[in-house]
Parts: C-alpha cells; sequence; structure tokens
C-alpha cells in the first residue's frame, strides 16, 4: 500500500493566516545596501526585486534593529523609528507586486551591537564581554539589562513589529538564534542573571517569549515567526534538547511558524557553523528541523545546505519540514525557484562563505558565482546582442558562465582542450582551502555539472579534446578567449600532482593555505594571464571581433573570473583583445 503523497515544494503554505504561494524561503542576511542611516535604497529595492521576480514565496528582509542600541552593522536597515517607513513601504509594495509574502526580521545585536556602530553602550542580560567583529574586532563591555531597561527593550520590539505591519509586511520574524539579544538571553555562558530572566531554562526564555506574546497581542494580526538556533555548538551555549523545548513553548505561545537553525558566534570549532560551508554536509541541519516538527504543530522552516533542488524537494515531500529556507543559493542564483520549478539547471552555490566574510569586513553584499548580487541596478536593462555566431575557448568557469548567457538568440560554440569541463577550477577543490573555508571537490563539481547542464540546455555546442583551429573559426562573429592562466616558472605540472597527492591535505598545507598572502601568490602572481598573446595568433575572419576574459585576461580570484564573463557577455565593459 502506497502512502499519501507530502506536500510539493511548490504547493502553498498557511502561515498564520497568510498564504504564502510555495515552499520556499529567502532568510534574513545582511546586504549593506541600505544608506548610512539604515533607510531603504534603490539597490535594496532592486536586489529583493530579483529574489521576489525569481519566485520565491516568502522574502525575509534583513535583520533591522527594533531601538538603536541593537544596531550592529553599519548600513543596517532602520525599523526603529517611524521616519523609515516610507521606505519601507516601497519595499513591501514592490515585493507584493511580485508575488511574494513580505517579512521582515526583528533582531537585536544585545552585546554584539558595537558603540562605534550605535553611537551608545550596547546592553546584554549580563555584563559579560563580547568578542565583536565589525570590520574590525573588539571586546565588547555591555551593560546588565535593569528590569527597567528589558520593559524598555521589549517595547520597542512592540512598537518594531507595529511600524512592520504599518509598512505593509504580511509577517515579522524574531530573531532568537546565533548569538544576538534573545539567543544571549537562552545562553547560560552569556546570561548570569539571578533574577527572573536567569538560570532555569524556563526564566532564560521569558524574554523572547514575552516580546512574542506582546507581539501577538498589541499588534493583531501580525503573524509572528521565532527564529531558534537549537544549538549553540559550544560548552555552556543551548544544547539542542533546550533549543527544541524552547520551539515548542514558542509555538505553544503564539508563533505563526517556528524557524530553525544552529550556531552561535562562539560556536566550536569556528563560528562557520552558523552557515555551514563546504565542507559540511548537505542539509547539515534537517535533522533538527525534523525534530521540531514533532513537537510543533505549526509550519517549520528549515535552513542549512538545502541548495540541491533534489534534496530541498525530498524535505519538504518526506514531511521533515515545510518550508526550505535558501539563503546563499539564491544570493547565487535569485530565480532558483523559477528554474527549479521548470526543471532547469540552478547555478548552484559553492557555499564558500565569500558572501559573508567579505560582507563582514565592510563590503556590501557580493558573490564569487553570481556577479549580478548587490550589483543589480548594473545590470538592469542590460543583454546579449543577439544573432551571432560566437566561439568560446576553453571551458571553465569563466567561458561557460558567458556561453550561457549569451546562448538564448546566438549560434554558440565552446572548444576546450582538455576532455571535460571546469579547466583549474576542478583543482581548486583538491586544496585545503578555498577563501576562508575547508575546500571541497564535490561543491566545484556539481557548480561545473549545472552550468554545462545550463549550457547544453539551451544549445550552447561543446566540443572537448579540441583545439581552436582556421576551420573551426571561420565564419565566427565574436571569437572569446577564456582559456585560463598559465603558472610560471615551471609549476604548471607541478601544481596540479601536489594538489593530487595526501600532502595537500597535511596539517602543514592548511597552515599554508589559511594565509591570504600565500594563497594571493599560488592563484595570483605565480600565474600570468596568456589570452592577448594567444588572441593576437588566432586564425579569425576579418572584421571579427577577439574578447579576453577570466584568468585569461588577468590571474587572480575566481569571482574576478566570473565577474569579467557576466560583463563581456552583457556588453557592460567587454575588453576586445589587441590584433596585430
Amino acid at each position: 500500500m502506497t502512502g499519501t503523497p507530502g506536500p510539493g515544494l511548490f504547493d502553498p503554505v498557511d502561515i498564520g493566516g497568510v498564504q504564502v504561494r510555495n515552499r520556499t524561503v529567502l532568510p534574513s542576511m545582511t546586504t549593506r545596501l541600505a544608506d548610512d542611516d539604515g533607510y531603504v535604497t534603490d539597490a535594496t529595492l532592486a536586489y529583493y526585486r530579483a529574489r521576489a521576480a525569481g519566485g520565491v514565496g516568502l522574502i525575509t528582509v534583513e535583520m533591522a534593529s527594533p531601538e538603536i542600541a541593537g544596531k550592529h552593522r553599519f548600513r543596517e536597515l532602520g525599523i526603529y523609528h517611524d521616519r523609515f517607513l516610507p521606505g519601507l513601504r516601497r519595499l513591501t509594495a514592490m515585493l507584493h507586486e511580485a508575488g511574494a509574502t513580505a517579512s521582515v526580521q526583528l533582531g537585536h545585536g544585545g552585546s554584539r551591537a558595537r558603540r562605534a556602530v550605535s553611537g551608545v553602550t550596547p546592553v546584554a542580560p549580563s555584563a559579560v564581554p563580547t568578542p565583536v567583529f565589525e570590520i574590525e574586532s573588539e571586546i565588547a563591555l555591555p551593560e546588565a539589562m535593569s528590569p527597567a531597561r528589558l520593559e524598555e527593550t521589549t517595547a520597542a520590539y512592540v512598537a518594531a513589529a507595529r511600524r512592520a505591519q504599518q509598512a505593509g509586511f504580511d509577517v515579522v520574524e524574531l530573531h532568537g538564534a546565533h548569538g544576538y539579544l534573545i539567543s544571549q538571553f537562552l545562553s547560560p555562558m552569556e546570561n548570569t542573571r539571578t533574577d527572573a530572566y536567569g538560570g532555569s531554562l524556563q526564566n532564560r526564555a521569558r524574554f523572547g517569549l514575552e516580546i512574542l506574546r506582546r507581539i501577538r497581542t498589541e499588534v493583531p494580526g501580525l503573524p509572528v515567526i521565532f527564529r531558534i538556533g537549537v544549538e549553540d555548538f559550544f560548552d555552556g551555549g543551548l544544547t539542542l534538547e533546550e533549543g527544541i523545548e524552547v520551539g515548542r513553548w514558542a509555538a505553544r505561545d503564539g508563533a505563526a511558524a517556528v524557524s530553525v537553525t544552529a550556531g552561535h558566534y562562539r560556536s566550536l570549532p569556528a563560528a562557520e557553523r552558523m552557515i555551514p560551508p563546504m565542507a559540511y554536509p548537505e542539509a547539515t541541519f534537517l535533522d533538527y528541523a525534523a525534530r521540531m516538527k514533532q513537537v510543533v504543530d505549526v509550519p517549520v522552516i528549515g535552513v542549512g545546505r538545502l541548495g540541491d533542488p533534489e534534496v530541498a524537494a525530498r524535505a519538504v515531500a518526506e514531511g521533515r519540514l515545510d518550508l526550505v529556507a535558501l539563503g546563499r543559493p539564491l544570493i547565487a542564483d535569485p530565480r532558483w525557484v523559477a528554474k527549479t520549478r521548470a526543471g532547469e539547471p540552478v547555478r548552484r552555490c559553492l557555499a564558500c562563505n565569500h558572501c559573508i566574510t567579505n560582507m563582514r569586513s565592510g563590503a556590501q553584499l557580493s558573490c564569487v558565482v553570481n556577479p549580478e548580487t548587490g550589483r543589480e541596478l548594473d545590470y538592469e536593462g542590460v543583454a546579449p546582442a543577439a544573432g551571432r555566431r560566437i566561439v568560446v575557448l576553453g571551458a571553465g568557469p569563466a567561458g561557460l558562465s558567458y556561453a550561457s548567457l549569451v546562448a538564448d538568440g546566438n549560434d554558440v560554440t565552446v572548444l576546450e582542450r582538455a576532455d571535460r569541463p571546469g579547466g583549474a577550477f576542478r583543482l581548486t577543490g583538491l586544496a585545503p582551502r578555498f577563501n576562508d573555508v575547508q575546500a571541497a571537490e564535490p561543491t566545484f563539481a556539481a557548480y561545473v555539472e549545472e552550468l554545462e547542464r545550463d549550457c547544453r540546455r539551451k544549445g550552447v555546442v561543446l566540443r572537448y579534446g579540441t583545439e581552436a583551429s582556421a576551420e573551426l573559426l571561420r565564419g565566427a562573429d565574436v571569437v572569446v578567449v577564456a582559456t585560463g592562466a598559465r603558472y610560471r616558472f615551471g609549476l604548471g605540472a607541478l601544481v596540479p600532482r601536489l594538489l593530487h597527492t595526501r600532502a595537500a591535505r597535511s596539517r602543514l598545507a592548511h597552515r599554508l593555505f589559511a594565509s591570504p598572502r600565500f594563497r594571493d601568490a599560488l592563484y595570483h602572481r605565480l600565474r600570468r594571464g596568456e589570452g592577448a598573446a594567444l588572441a593576437a595568433g588566432l586564425p579569425v575572419d576579418d572584421g571579427a571581433e577577439v574578447v579576453v576574459i577570466g584568468d585569461a585576461l588577468r590571474a587572480g580570484k575566481a569571482r574576478e573570473a566570473i565577474t569579467s564573463a557576466f560583463d563581456a557577455a552583457l556588453d557592460r565593459t567587454a575588453v576586445p583583445a589587441a590584433r596585430s
């Protein structure tokens, strides 16, 4: 006997009486696209519009503090004053026009809100020194919250929720995870209080649950999602059993849904566990969401490396969660939902955490594989020319990205001398680290395979084991040189050989690759782009345009190589090669 099939990823779902068109969620992620004062900008609108137009069901706008004391990042979105309402209304109107349900995350930095950012002394459950990084490192010394200060902050949450409702948000989310204020109350290490807000789990959960109940009572008709980090991964942090219990209490006290995540800035072995990079398994926190579903009768949102469409759909169909939060996958491909629904390949996220580490350095949100992220306005209205015969030399990330972008309306062929796509990018997965995380070869392979599949779907002819020749280049209107870079000093044969040995995974190798200077030398200074020289000798027709992109133009990082492919394909800053 076959069981009743579970819900589909694209079935609608109800959250507190609000109908969401499908079961995909853009979770809250800092973008730094607001202006210096926290106002919504055109760049903010463009970023969220791309994800809403791409089919996401529930858009959760990035963390916004209910009071100035909780502001923890420069260019953080503001909601703590009525002056932000006009911009927030523009944002919700745009999201609704695109068919998405609009939510905003109300989150307070607590001890993580640096005075340099907020202009005031940070507050926390207890005066526990806290290491904070916002462009630079600092040990924050917060003030312990008095009963009157607790009431002031609770009232600020309620006022912010009311403001969200006035702005047109359908839902709000309370951030009770990742070491921010509500999470700090839950952690025995960060909450050493001896009053009704410290000690037992029930007392430690009191602050967050009181905020939840107050919003439900004082802002009627506004559903509240409670986000809980169910496991902090350090001694003195919240444990899994405790986290599940807090989620159960939140549902009991009126939460319209429970969003399950894990990790904390104090997590061991590193804070990266909050946003698990490529070395962590797919669906990292799925079991936690499944545990929560066993104890609550409201929808459960799960997160953590769910970017493989098959993994996401199976998690919903098996009833392990109700909605799938796709953070980094939607940074990599804002049309992930629409493409998955149509059965098309998606641009796979590398889980390299560039988007997080680069943002924390002070830059606005960006992505290695999607140069449009955070720059949506730069690409607005640009499109490749049509009706051309294009030959791309090289099937690495730059060449395949270019081919995929120009395929519609053009006759595109990719020539690759190797017997498979990916070029040197596949070797990157063999190195100990990529960017600032441990590398994992399957992640790079999946990205390349989906990119190649997208090219094939669009009709790109892919020829492997093939060198460029006069015959193959005859009739081309555009020849794109994406042949990568070459190592200097005869290292071209040595480096790949070393990466295939056990030495590449040794302790020494890990120490070397942890150094940005070493990685810069290996990927940039010791390599040379030879595309211009190659282009000068190509047997192309008179009048044909030759363009050099990626590492063939300038040896460097993957992000810069892929960005050059996007810019050239979309006719933004194409770089013609000099012809002799």
